[in-house]
C-alpha cells in the first residue's frame, strides 16, 4: 500500500523523467518574451521590432537542456 509520501514522490519522479526526456527530444521551447511569434510592438510607435531575446526566432534553449548540457561537458573534461 502506497503511502502519500510514496505517490507524491513517485509523482514528481515521473514528472522528472517526462521533462528530461522531453529536454532531450525538443531543446527549444518558445520564447517566452515574444511568446514564440520572433517579433514585439513598441511602446511608443507600436510598430513591430525583432525580439532580443530569441534574435527573431521565436525559440529558446529549455533550461533542463542546458543542465544536460553542462553535466555532459563536465563529465567529458573530467575523463579526458
Amino acid at each position: 500500500m502506497l503511502t502519500i509520501a510514496a505517490l507524491a514522490s513517485l509523482t514528481i519522479l515521473g514528472y522528472a523523467a517526462f521533462y528530461l526526456i522531453k529536454c532531450y527530444t525538443a531543446p527549444f521551447g518558445p520564447c517566452h518574451r515574444c511568446k514564440g511569434v520572433g517579433s514585439r510592438r513598441g511602446l511608443i510607435l507600436r510598430h513591430t521590432h525583432e525580439c532580443h531575446r530569441c534574435a527573431g526566432t521565436g525559440k529558446r534553449v529549455r533550461l533542463g537542456r542546458r543542465v544536460i548540457e553542462r553535466v555532459r561537458d563536465e563529465y567529458r573534461a573530467g575523463t579526458r
